[in-house]
């Protein structure tokens, strides 16, 4: 078994981190499988050498080590452009030179624009332009590349994944439309990325927040198309403030620094939060091993 926890260097830990940190770290563990730190800073604009510093003061403060080096997606930006031109070479991406506001205005034009998961679909306004228009404004304007969802859903056929708590979920990636696959300042995206570690490292159990349960609709239908092995997903319940919100990282006084500060005592902290989120996640074991089979 291979677990990870893999973060985004754009602000510090906090307790929503420190709590899937530890139930991945735990459920290796446990299960006698190995817990590896990933760094997720594919973000130019937003990622801090100060953040990733801190993510491992962090977690080595609350008890956490893992197996093996630190894979920071920055220095494997070749990797995933490798991937993308798989991906182009089935037809299956084309470039995107629509900027966020001329996306939003078409948006609010059509007047009754579907949504998604993450919120109005992307019209598809780049994916009907010829071949010719496309090569002259790519070697003249910035652009990001999209997936073809349309085309890559026919191409892949009927898929399902595994979740811990939701069981086997018919993968309906559609939903999302046609996702960025490599964004305008960096040759890849979250989507791209993550699905191509977790192959690449052998991770066989993903355990994350809820909050990104939807997306592996799409990471589902990516191992499918790259033919990578599908792991098994365990999404646990997020911890939220007082209020009943989600924690972010603009929340002051719940970072693990700010905790750090005041003298908390870190096994306290996990003590709290095993009782303050209730988790199936915690009391599971191995069980059968992953489809590696990738489709």
């Amino acid at each position: 078994m291979v677990t990870r926890f893999a973060p985004s260097p754009t602000g510090r830990l906090h307790l929503g981190h420190a709590w899937s940190a530890w139930q991945a770290f735990r459920f290796a563990r446990d299960c006698g499988g190995r817990f590896l730190l990933r760094i997720e800073d594919i973000d130019p604009g937003r990622c801090r050498d100060e953040f990733v510093d801190g993510i491992v003061e962090d977690l080595v403060w609350l008890g956490l080590d893992w197996d093996g080096p630190v894979r920071r997606q920055s220095e494997h930006l070749a990797d995933y452009a490798a991937a993308l031109d798989r991906l182009k070479a089935m037809g299956l991406a084309y470039p995107c030179f629509c900027t966020r506001k001329a996306i939003e205005a078409e948006i609010a034009a059509s007047g009754n624009a579907p949504h998604g998961p993450d919120g109005p679909i992307y019209p598809g306004t780049c994916r009907h332009l010829t071949a010719a228009e496309r090569d002259a404004r790519m070697a003249a304007e910035p652009h990001a590349w999209r997936l073809d969802m349309a085309a890559a859903v026919a191409r892949a056929g009927p898929l399902t994944w595994h979740d811990n708590r939701a069981g086997t979920i018919a993968a309906t990636p559609e939903l999302f439309g046609d996702v960025v696959l490599a964004r305008k300042d960096a040759p890849t995206s979250y989507h791209l990325a993550v699905v191509h570690d977790d192959a690449l490292q052998g991770v066989t159990d993903i355990v994350r927040g809820e909050d990104l349960f939807a997306a592996t609709h799409v990471h589902r239908l990516l191992q499918a198309l790259l033919d990578l092995p599908t792991p098994r997903y365990h999404h646990h319940a997020l911890v939220l403030d007082a209020e009943g919100k989600r924690l972010a990282k603009r929340d002051r006084g719940a970072t693990i620094a700010d905790l750090r500060v005041t003298g908390a005592d870190p096994r306290g902290i996990i003590a709290g939060l095993e009782a303050r989120v209730a988790d199936p996640i915690l009391q599971m074991t191995a069980g059968e091993p992953p489809d590696r089979e990738g489709a």
